[in-house]
């Protein structure tokens, strides 16, 4: 079974559409007219200005999709049933680390694509430097070790690209790993940890021991003590990037 067919149930409810990034994601789609969404999801971060085909292997996943989302089709990011060069662009946003082969996929976003491909991804190290795993949950880190794909792996696969930062704002709308940096007690609920599978594929005793821990900090000021400053911040750059490669 697919990993978000288990932890996916309530994703819609957790990760809206943040419209600063969104608007990010579609200044790089540029002048694409028809773009490809791979791994879509719930079809977060679909421009509606643009005509969208989002493609997506678990059911239930596609089943939470809006009536007014694009149209989609069940398949996998390995074997897109598509010819070469059908879309104008193709996008994949938080999704490759998930795919069971991550460089035939981006090998399929490159083949279909006429003009570019957009992927939304992480460089390891940068993120690494984040509180959240480097102080409280040290099993993230080793989690993404072994699914995050270098942006070089990347970019290379793809043909070549540019890895453009984007800063995460401090009241993010969507709710992934690094989305509440300024709101920590955030982590703590179990309702917003539902749609991070970071936590969702984390073992229970290292899951309990990262909220005992934070918990703790959060009610004596160690937390404030230690990471206050960021509270001053409008945004901060936890690694994410986007990554843009003209085909």
């Amino acid at each position: 079974m697919r990993a978000y067919d288990v932890i996916g149930i309530d994703y819609r409810t957790t990760r809206a559409t943040d419209p600063r990034i969104a608007a990010h994601i579609e200044a790089a789609l540029g002048d694409a007219g028809s773009v490809i969404n791979v791994g879509a999801g719930t079809g977060s971060y679909e421009p509606p200005s643009k005509q969208v085909l989002a493609v997506d292997p678990s059911r239930v996943m596609l089943r939470q999709r809006s009536s007014n989302a694009a149209p989609a089709i069940q398949a996998a990011a390995e074997d897109l049933p598509f010819r070469n060069k059908s879309f104008d662009a193709a996008m994949a946003v938080l999704t490759v680390h998930h795919w069971q082969y991550p460089h035939h996929g981006l090998s399929e976003l490159r083949r279909i694509a006429r003009r570019r491909v957009v992927v939304l991804t992480w460089d390891q190290e940068v993120f690494e430097s984040f509180w959240l795993s480097r102080s409280y949950f040290p099993a993230i880190a080793e989690l993404d070790r072994t699914r995050n794909v270098p942006l070089g792996e990347i970019m290379a696969t793809l043909g070549g690209g540019i890895a453009h930062p984007l800063p995460i704002p401090h009241d993010c709308r969507d709710g992934f790993a690094g989305a509440f940096w300024r709101r920590p007690a955030a982590y703590l609920d179990p309702a917003i940890r539902s749609g991070i599978s970071s936590f969702a594929l984390m073992g229970q005793e290292a899951l309990n021991e990262g909220l005992r821990r934070l918990a703790n900090d959060l009610e004596s000021g160690a937390w404030a003590e230690h990471f206050g400053h960021l509270l001053t911040l409008d945004d901060l750059d936890l690694g994410y990037r986007l990554v843009v490669s003209e085909q």
